[in-house]
This record gives structure tokens, sequence and C-alpha cells, in this order.
């Protein structure tokens, strides 16, 4: 999971961290703004509206949550974040590009089944304990890392209206992953509570390994990145 530093950062893993203010840092000598290689419009539509469709996705399943949430903490932190998704979820969905003839609406989708999978098998939990973990040590840390890697391959011209939203949502991300993990570490109280926990990360891993998945919840498109995997 990422590391939080103590003004706000998370490290997203290969040197690179993200700051309190969203910017993203790479080892301690370079600077942020640096030009990456802008994506077709094909390409940023996709990653956008599979954006859109994690974040709405989240709204809803947090929402779920918070009528049967026996534990008040965790139902405040459900309806909380829930409202944040729906938030990023409308942000990307603001910045799918125009494409002719294709109805923007229709981009926001689940990018492959795996993802649609993942995310029932997130939504089942039956527990306050799992809920939290399911969310707070797979699904946020995968987002910072996916938002992340985006930020850093960005244009920071051509895709900068894309790139303040990716930054506004790391911002939220990170706060949430923060707050979800502190409400676990005091739920586990016992050897059971480990098992059970590392468990049911571990399963959720080994969904997203068995469909594919690099660093993040979305795929990079393989185009982008010459047919090399993320």
């Amino acid at each position: 999971m990422p590391d939080v530093d103590a003004a706000g950062g998370a490290d997203v893993g290969g040197g690179a961290d993200v700051g309190g203010g969203g910017r993203v840092r790479r080892g301690t000598g370079s600077l942020v703004g640096s030009r990456g290689t802008a994506l077709s419009l094909q390409d940023q539509a996709a990653l956008t509206g599979a954006y859109s469709w994690v974040e709405h996705r989240l709204f809803e399943l947090l929402g779920s949550w918070v009528a049967s949430e026996p534990l008040d903490e965790a139902r405040l932190l459900f309806d909380l974040h829930s409202h944040e998704h729906a938030w990023h979820a409308q942000l990307f969905a603001e910045r799918l590009p125009v494409l002719d003839g294709v109805d923007r609406k229709a981009l926001a989708t689940a990018p492959n089944s795996d993802l649609e999978r993942f995310m029932q098998l997130v939504e089942l939990a039956d527990s306050t304990l799992l809920r939290l973990v399911g969310v707070g040590r797979v699904v946020l840390p995968r987002l910072i890392c996916g938002y992340s890697l985006h930020v850093r391959r960005a244009d920071s011209v051509a895709d900068a209206p894309l790139v303040r939203a990716l930054r506004l949502a790391l911002g939220d991300e990170v706060e949430s992953w923060q707050a979800t993990e502190a409400l676990v570490e005091r739920l586990l109280r016992t050897a059971d509570d480990v098992s059970a926990a590392t468990g049911h990360a571990s399963a959720l891993e080994k969904e997203l390994a068995g469909g594919g998945a690099g660093q993040g919840l979305v795929h990079w498109p393989a185009r982008a990145l010459g047919d090399s995997r993320a």
C-alpha cells in the first residue's frame, strides 16, 4: 500500500510520490510537469470513461453499505466517501473527449468484465472489517497508484484538464485511504481478525491478477505503451 509522508504525500512506487497538492515527484532531483506522450483521443476516452465508471461504481457500492452498516464510524466514512466518488465520476465524465458519432455518456463504462466481477466481490463483503479492507487495502491503493501513473505519463500541456482532474481525485483518495486504514487497524483486535483481513485482501488481489491487472485498476492502453504492459 502507498506510504504517506508528513505532508500528506503518497508513495506510488518506482521512486515517485504524490505530494499533498497532487504534485508528482520522482526521486529527489527531477521537476514536476515534464512532457509525457499525449494519448490519442480514443485512448484518452477509454481511460477517462473507465475512471468515471469505477468512481460511480464506488459511489453505488459504498452507498449500498450505509443502511446496513452497524458501526457508526464506518457508516459515516462510507457515506462521506461515496459522495466524493460521485463527484470524481462527474469530474471525469466532464473531461471525456468529444468524438464524432460517439455518445459521451456511453464511454463511461466498465473496461472489461474482470473489473466488473472484482467490484462485485468487493461489494459482497459481509462484515465491517472486510468491507474496510477491500476498499482501504486494495481499491484505494490501486486507484492512487493508477491515477499517479497516468499523471506521470501524461503530456502536461495537451492533457492538462484531465491531469487536473486526476490530481483533484488523488487528493481525496489519499485522505480516504488514510481514514479507512486507520479504522481497519483499530478493528484488528485478534489473530483471527488479522487472518480474515489478510485473507480477504489476498483473495481480491488474486482476482485482479487473474484478470491480468497491472498497476492500478484500469489497464493503460497497450498501444500507448508500444504494446508493453504497465
